[in-house]
């Protein structure tokens, strides 16, 4: 929202707003008094970020440091500047995230990005970003992947993404329909974040038995099919662990990665995935659209991929590095949930992949497997968990979608009947 919609919004949205901020904070990032608070937004969410730095600073934030970016001016990097700009990262940038990590604060993102934004770009040049990135800011992405910094990915209303969720609207009213709809896939009703919360804590309770029963039937393999062409087998690590429901640093602080979070998860054999998957939903990736694409597995690589629209983005996922082409996580979300009842699209992975059973490329989660972090990043990789410069979620649900798990001596269990858990 601009800050032109902030001033002339009406009250309760404006109340709706700091609360949903609040919310952020406090269910998101459970910050801690005398803790950083690590705010990344484009300018398109200033509005939003001012509030959420009053909260933090309600709630005790010792420090909160905001950097914002300008999707605009990014796309003019990318139109103008030569490769060796993305195979670089500034010294400084790289110590700002660092820093970060090494400080434990707690990591913000807000998420209000145009889907299309950056359509057309060379795609090497994504490529080279994330590499150099990866390698650059390695001590903030480990702290982050490996549970010693709290993170939290939330989304913030914008024009450019309002207009592609609401087309037939007027700008004003697009942005405000959009709020509407991520107020309530975070489960905010009205301007009272204290109930929020609450029904966060509750939502987090929710998943626990659908988890322990997964983890319980130690399943070897999961089994896709749909009438869309999906058949795919992806095997699973004999360590592996299905979680939900937010996360918990290995300091025991638990807090939600993702607002909003429908889904079951965990993190599957990397050289294990044999078949076809074919997707479910668009991908908007970097500001690319990806669209009606299908991905073919042999010994858990990709070997063959279609896309009809961004099929040259799609490739750049898979090639970002040797393991990108490889799966990081199986996800778990039934046709039947919140977000896809609310009958939006959101062009915006955070919010489709709560609305649909999902895969990722690329790198695989320390806590889905059994004592992981207390292991090495290569001491993992050797135990099948994928190691990556890139994590990209794609959506697979539909409504005939079937999940059956697959025992060691080959037994099957149904896990999913008609796109909705079958126990």
């Amino acid at each position: 929202m601009t800050a032109e919609h902030t001033e002339t919004c009406t009250p309760a949205l404006a109340d709706r707003m700091r609360a949903y901020a609040r919310l952020n904070v406090e269910a998101g990032c459970a910050l801690k008094p005398g803790q950083d608070l690590f705010v990344r937004a484009d300018i398109a969410s200033a509005p939003l970020v001012r509030l959420i730095t009053q909260e933090a600073y309600d709630l005790g934030a010792h420090h909160v440091t905001v950097r914002f970016s300008d999707e605009a001016i990014e796309r003019m990097h990318y139109d103008n500047c030569a490769m060796d700009v993305f195979e670089n990262v500034p010294s400084w940038l790289a110590e700002l995230n660092n820093s970060m990590a090494r400080n434990g604060a707690a990591v913000l993102t807000i998420d209000s990005d145009d889907p299309e934004a950056m359509s057309g770009i060379d795609p090497r040049k994504l490529i080279a970003r994330a590499q150099a990135s990866h390698k650059a800011c390695k001590e903030f992405y480990d702290a982050l992947d490996f549970g010693r910094c709290v993170w939290c990915i939330a989304g913030g209303a914008s024009p450019a993404w309002a207009r592609k969720v609401f087309p037939d609207l007027p700008e004003h009213e697009a942005v405000e329909r959009l709020w509407d709809a991520i107020f309530k896939t975070v489960r905010l009703e009205g301007a009272d974040a204290a109930a929020a919360v609450k029904a966060w804590d509750a939502h987090r309770e929710s998943f626990a038995d659908r988890c322990a029963w997964l983890n319980a039937q130690r399943f070897d393999a999961l089994h896709y099919t749909n009438a869309h062409g999906t058949d795919l087998t992806v095997g699973l690590t004999d360590k592996h662990l299905f979680n939900g429901g937010g996360d918990t640093t290995v300091d025991g602080v638990t807090f939600f990665p993702n607002m909003p979070t429908e889904e079951i998860f965990s993190t599957p054999d990397r050289l294990r995935a044999e078949g076809t998957v074919v997707s479910a939903m668009p991908l908007a990736h970097n500001g690319s659209l990806i669209e009606n694409f299908s991905l073919t597995f042999e010994g858990g690589r990709v070997v063959d991929l279609h896309a009809e629209r961004g099929e040259d983005v799609l490739r750049s996922i898979v090639e970002t590095d040797e393991n990108s082409c490889r799966l990081g996580e199986v996800a778990l979300v039934p046709f039947d949930s919140p977000i896809r009842n609310a009958g939006v699209l959101f062009y915006s992975t955070l919010f489709d992949e709560n609305a649909s059973c999902h895969l990722a490329l690329g790198r695989g989660f320390a806590d889905c497997y059994e004592g992981g972090y207390d292991m090495t990043e290569d001491e993992l990789f050797e135990a099948g968990v994928n190691k990556s410069a890139t994590h990209v979620d794609f959506m697979i649900g539909t409504d005939d979608l079937n999940i059956d798990g697959i025992k060691a001596n080959g037994e099957r269990v149904a896990i999913f009947r008609n796109g909705n858990w079958a126990f």
